[in-house]
């Protein structure tokens, strides 16, 4: 290459691409908008939370209302729980279900799908195709 490092253009590549491109992680996980009222705790933005993990509305309800130890339901586009629930405990809730069946347990990426085979349900990555059984689906 006539006169051009090609390590150094390499670098100057890299350089100008944004940066956010190599942390290694573009999964965000969804901030809960919550209010209580009364003594109900309503999670305003409850679908968009569903569409970003993909996954089941009612399978994550369920979840919930396990760790949250209370009952609730789906009303339109929201949840809503018996009890008064802050944010962060439930944002901890949700990070929970998304580490146990969304991100993939080898590269961590959230582009996985839940396969039943037989009796047993997986969680299967597209992007790295690692299989996992997944306990109490």
């Amino acid at each position: 290459m006539s006169g051009y490092d090609y390590e150094k253009l390499l670098d100057d590549a890299r350089d100008s691409l944004p940066q956010n491109l190599f942390e290694g992680s573009r999964f965000e996980m969804p901030k809960i908008k919550a209010f209580v009222v009364g003594n109900k705790t309503i999670i305003k933005n409850f679908r968009e939370i569903v569409n970003t993990l993909r996954r089941d509305e009612n399978h994550i309800m369920k979840f919930l209302l396990g760790e949250m130890a209370t009952s609730g339901n789906i009303e339109g586009s929201q949840a809503v729980f018996q009890g008064k629930f802050t944010q962060s405990f439930i944002q901890d809730k949700l990070q929970k279900y998304a580490d146990n069946f969304v991100l993939c347990m080898e590269c961590k990426k959230p582009d996985t799908t839940i396969v039943k085979e037989g009796r047993i349900y997986f969680l299967r990555c597209e992007a790295c195709g690692a299989k996992h059984p997944l306990r109490n689906y």
